[in-house]
């Protein structure tokens, strides 16, 4: 996903948030950015798969399309389903689209880098992370150093860690070293010709899970 206007104080701003279909191709854009589009539907699923496959309570931080957030309610195994997002817009958009979501999907509106602080201890067996973040904000040693430990604090044992898929064969240092043991899958994809978040439009993607032991 491309970069939000968003920031670990809490404050954000008010960029514009659109659908954009033309074409045949699907955006959603934040700011005038990329923020997610239509073609990583079977990314989506393949890492909605591989995190319904350790437990039924799963947590998500960015709702986009809701793609990822479908396919993880809709799983027979799953019990519970919430997804934080911090845009009003972006939850519209997708209500319009999906006016009965599942009974298994609560939609929660807040910054995460602020509410990882409230979930609960060993309180889900997963969590899936998609926000879209400026750049500063992926930089920030501190701020990940800080972040990290919540999230495996509120994983039970045995959960996992999925972040979005990367496009670049390396394990992103910002949650590598809160976990002992990944595992990357490799994927194909075809992103569209005008996508620009991605280091090419085609070739290897990779879902990488983190576990908790």
């Amino acid at each position: 996903m491309a970069q939000q206007q968003n920031s670990p104080d809490g404050t954000a701003g008010s960029p514009a948030v659109e659908l954009i279909e033309q074409n045949g191709e699907v955006t959603l854009s934040i700011g005038g950015e990329q923020a997610m589009q239509a073609w990583e539907r079977d990314l989506m699923w393949a890492s909605a798969d591989l995190l319904c496959r350790h437990g039924q309570d799963f947590y998500e931080v960015g709702l986009g399309l809701g793609l990822s957030a479908l396919r993880i309610a809709r799983n027979p195994a799953t019990r519970r389903h919430t997804v934080l997002e911090l845009f009003d817009e972006v939850e519209e958009l997708f209500r319009a689209q999906h006016p009965e979501p599942p009974p298994t999907l609560t939609i929660e509106r807040g910054d995460f880098f602020e509410r990882v602080f409230d979930l609960p201890s060993e309180s889900i067996d997963g969590m899936f992370f998609d926000p879209a973040l400026e750049m500063d904000v992926w930089k920030d040693e501190a701020l990940w150093a800080r972040v990290m430990p919540e999230v495996v604090r509120a994983l039970r044992p045995g959960g996992v860690f999925i972040p979005f898929f990367s496009t670049r064969p390396e394990l992103r240092w910002q949650y590598v070293r809160h976990f002992r043991t990944v595992r990357v899958e490799r994927h194909p994809y075809r992103a569209y010709d005008t996508t620009t978040y991605t280091h090419g439009t085609s070739g290897d993607a990779y879902i990488q899970c983190f576990y908790k032991d």
